[in-house]
């Protein structure tokens, strides 16, 4: 994530903000500049408040009073408005959502547009909800955002992480993939790393949650799911793709330098200085910088008694996939 400052006295603000906390301004995010400006001036003339501000508060600008923003005008159903809960639930998750996206178009990807992507945030308190992609339309339960329910599904199923974020950009692993791979030989390379995503769907899930993902899958495989068929594999990489690009445009954003353990007499293979050039470089570099980086994270969280941040090792079948992704989405980027 970019980093911003306010526009009228100069203060850190945040993605989410819209109202600077020290001086009182009012912020607003504008997606065609991917920028949070103050609004104040020829900016509060001239945007708009996301017709969604006052029921979710969404933050995002418009240039027509009374639209809805690029972020929630991908969503094609949610609960209504009399829906406390379910309303709730929603803010939660199309925050989690604006910040997807607003990587996607910092990305310079495809196909972020109604009539291409849309999105269903359902409430499973009536009736149940499946979590899926289908041809362009991302479903997601809305009781993800609920932080008790999640860990519960997090512990029963296994899982060293799981959140809102990180559903939309799985599901948004499986939109993405035919829209990157192109041509029988592109195909072909992706069936190497990935395996044969023509092989059969249910049979594979039926045989997941039957005998379970293989002893070895860590040797293979960024996450147990990911085992479970060549879709799950490209969309769990693609979605731990976007973890990485994002968290290391945040610490370069910050200034984050690790320079190395104390403890350690050669710090050369354990220092990282960010950049924001990902995309004009190799994925070996960009691991370079990601690994050290989440070294220094995980031995703070320990330090307040949580769980580590990133609690996932890449072997290196994993890093090949991660590359593959890499060099898709370099193809894809921005002028």
């Amino acid at each position: 994530m970019l980093s911003f400052a306010c526009g009228h006295c100069g203060r850190l603000v945040f993605f989410e903000n819209s109202l600077c906390l020290y001086c009182r301004t009012p912020q607003g995010f504008v997606p065609e500049r991917l920028e949070l400006v103050a609004l104040e001036g020829a900016a509060a003339e001239q945007l708009h408040r996301c017709a969604n501000f006052k029921l979710i508060g969404c933050n995002w600008m418009v240039g027509t009073k009374g639209r809805l923003c690029r972020s929630c005008e991908l969503t094609r159903t949610r609960p209504g408005d009399s829906d406390v809960i379910g309303i709730a639930e929603l803010a939660d998750a199309e925050s989690a959502k604006r910040r997807v996206v607003m990587q996607l178009l910092d990305l310079g990807l495809p196909g972020v547009t109604p009539g291409q992507l849309a999105f269903d945030l359902l409430s499973s308190e009536a009736k149940p909800v499946q979590t899926g992609h289908d041809d362009g339309v991302i479903t997601i339960d809305l009781a993800e955002s609920d932080d008790a329910r999640r860990e519960q599904r997090r512990s029963e199923l296994g899982e060293p992480y799981r959140t809102v974020l990180g559903h939309l950009r799985h599901e948004l692993g499986h939109y993405f993939q035919p829209l990157l791979i192109d041509g029988d030989g592109d195909w072909s390379a992706c069936r190497d790393l990935f395996g044969d995503e023509r092989a059969d769907y249910g049979e594979s899930l039926e045989r997941h949650y039957q005998s379970g993902p293989p002893a070895d899958w860590p040797q293979r495989f960024v996450s147990a799911y990911a085992t479970m068929h060549p879709w799950e594999d490209w969309a769990e990489t693609f979605a731990h793709y976007l973890h990485i690009r994002d968290t290391l445009q945040t610490a370069s954003e910050y200034g984050v330098v690790v320079s190395g353990p104390r403890a350690v007499a050669d710090k050369r293979q354990l220092e990282s200085t960010p950049r924001p050039d990902a995309a004009d470089r190799g994925f070996d570099e960009v691991l370079g910088e990601w690994l050290p980086l989440t070294y220094a994270l995980n031995a703070v969280n320990r330090s307040m008694g949580r769980e580590d941040l990133y609690p996932f090792t890449l072997a290196r079948p994993v890093i090949d996939k991660l590359t593959f992704v890499h060099r898709h989405v370099q193809v894809q980027g921005p002028a």
